[in-house]
């Protein structure tokens, strides 16, 4: 009888082993599933780019680890990280903020192209056939306009308006040295060729506009009434209006070269360590869902024509675009510095 207990309760130990086994099998496999992450070094503002993140992490189960740009070093911290990586890539996936500074990668062998299912709906203009890049969720560059300051006179519809003499001490741009503004100047350039775009910068300095030191300011020049408009972002442009500020939002030269729009863009970074969640997330940044996502908290214009957005954002769509070559835009973006910074007297 004793014997026949004793049996009994190895049986009970034997089968309360195996269910403990059969848990710590299923167990690792969750920490093992839970555990796969992706590495996105971004320039994109952290309050706009980590609910997207998060976003992804929720339907996904891959943890995202993300590093952000500095305010101090926008669009080139994370940048110049990714060249020093190059020989032992950490980042899997770098989302800019712009569509040229990924080029430098480009132009260093440093991505490797991915062409996702999801970049089907997004305009050629704004992709690499090869997936090299790919663009979504842009922004545009537009004059805004202080209405009280401005009267009963007409609206100015072009970025020329800013050197032309009626607008004289009326107006304003940012540093072109520095972020967005240099884009634009280096598509001047490619647009209109050297000549004619170095006539234009110094007018702008016989028209006395004033030199900001940031997006941002022009906003608060133009909100304040200190200026009459000025060139911005319409990121900027909508926290003015958001704040009630007497301003207008102008796409420029709609009946003429276009607006400038500069998506944000995502690239795969060649031997990043993880390859499979860095696709996924690629292809969960370029979704409808995501534009929607960047239309609705950071006035960011969709490409997709499928994606929502609010009444009071334009799709790109909608707009008559300027036709760029980013990857000329952003060789010119290098040509220009020395003269740019004489231009400005440094």
């Amino acid at each position: 009888m004793w014997q026949a207990i004793g049996i009994l309760d190895d049986m009970k130990r034997i089968h309360t082993i195996s269910i403990l086994g059969i848990l710590l099998v299923i167990l690792a496999g969750c920490s093992q599933q839970s555990g796969q992450e992706v590495v996105v070094y971004t320039s994109v503002d952290q309050v706009f780019s980590e609910p997207v993140f998060r976003a992804f992490e929720r339907a996904s189960g891959v943890r995202v680890r993300a590093v952000y740009d500095t305010e101090e070093a926008k669009s080139t911290g994370v940048l110049n990280r990714l060249i020093a990586e190059a020989d032992n890539p950490r980042a899997d996936v770098f989302w800019s903020g712009d569509p040229v500074r990924p080029f430098v990668l480009v132009d260093r062998g440093l991505i490797e192209p991915y062409v996702s299912p999801q970049a089907q709906a997004i305009p050629s203009d704004f992709k690499a056939a090869d997936g090299t890049w790919t663009g979504f969720a842009a922004r545009a560059r537009v004059l805004l306009v202080n209405r009280e300051r401005l009267g009963d006179r007409d609206l100015p519809r072009s970025v020329r308006d800013l050197a032309d003499p009626q607008w004289k001490g009326e107006a304003a741009i940012a540093n072109p040295l520095f972020g967005t503004t240099t884009i634009h100047a280096a598509a001047w350039f490619s647009a209109w060729g050297e000549e004619d775009a170095k006539a234009f910068l110094t007018a702008l300095k016989d028209n006395q506009v004033r030199i900001a030191s940031s997006n941002g300011e022009v906003k608060r020049l133009v909100a304040s009434g200190e200026v009459t408009f000025g060139l911005t972002d319409t990121d900027d442009a909508f926290v003015a209006l958001q704040s009630g500020a007497p301003v207008e939002v102008v796409y420029p030269d709609q009946e003429g070269l276009g607006t400038l729009l500069m998506p944000t863009t995502v690239v795969k970074i060649r031997g990043g360590p993880n390859p499979e969640p860095a696709r996924q997330l690629i292809d969960y940044l370029l979704s409808a869902e995501v534009e929607g996502l960047m239309a609705e908290s950071a006035a960011h214009m969709p490409l997709r024509p499928d994606a929502p957005h609010p009444e009071h954002i334009r799709a790109a769509s909608a707009l008559r675009a300027m036709q760029v070559d980013y990857a000329r835009v952003a060789a010119q973006m290098q040509n220009i510095q020395p003269w740019l910074r004489t231009w400005a007297g440094l």
